[in-house]
């Protein structure tokens, strides 16, 4: 598979995960017995195997060392940040503000990824007496 037909399938694998995340989240936050579905804790993985692969796949066509790259290595880093972040948000965190917290920060660092950023800066958000959490605002 050639450079350009690997990046084509990365990218759409990435805006499935993203979809698929944002839907998930959802419904954790009605309580949605979606969730519970087979489908939905299967579907997410395999998509997520397959933008890993074509990412591997893009490095290897191009000749690219994740080592000799920074902006590589910001990506992969920002991809484990996100994983850890999705996982409390979707079904390791205790409480509903550790779980909404996480899905916002994982939803900043794709944010973050998607326009290119590498950067030091702060994303801000507001936390209501109920637990709701509020975009503010990105500083970069």
């Amino acid at each position: 598979m050639d450079y350009a037909a690997l990046l084509s399938l990365h990218r759409l694998t990435v805006v499935i995960s993203i979809a698929l995340f944002i839907l998930r989240g959802a419904w954790r936050m009605m309580d949605s017995p979606m969730n519970a579905k087979k489908w939905v804790k299967i579907v997410p993985h395999v998509n997520d195997t397959i933008l890993l692969l074509a990412a591997i796949g893009m490095l290897v066509v191009a000749s690219l060392n994740p080592l000799e790259h920074g902006w590589i290595m910001a990506k992969i880093i920002g991809l484990l940040v996100y994983i850890v972040l999705g996982t409390i948000a979707i079904k390791r965190g205790k409480t509903a503000l550790q779980r909404n917290m996480a899905f916002v920060g994982a939803l900043a660092v794709k944010a973050a990824a998607a326009v290119g950023y590498r950067n030091a800066g702060t994303v801000e958000f507001l936390l209501d007496k109920d637990g709701t959490v509020y975009f503010m605002e990105m500083n970069t």
